[in-house]
């Protein structure tokens, strides 16, 4: 096997790796926030505010 069968062996570890980190946080999330308070536009709102304070 060449160097380069390696790092293609490695990159799909990674890969895997971080499909995994990725599925656990999604859970993580999903279980410790409602539906509700992750969709909502509190950040907007906050957001706006912000830019009409700079603005006036």
């Amino acid at each position: 096997m060449d160097p380069w069968d390696y790092l293609e062996y490695a990159a799909w570890g990674a890969s895997a790796a971080f499909a995994l980190a990725i599925v656990a946080d999604w859970l993580r999330t999903d279980s410790t926030y409602s539906e509700d308070f992750l969709t909502s536009s509190r950040e907007g709102e906050l957001e706006a505010l912000t830019e009409d304070q700079h603005r006036g």
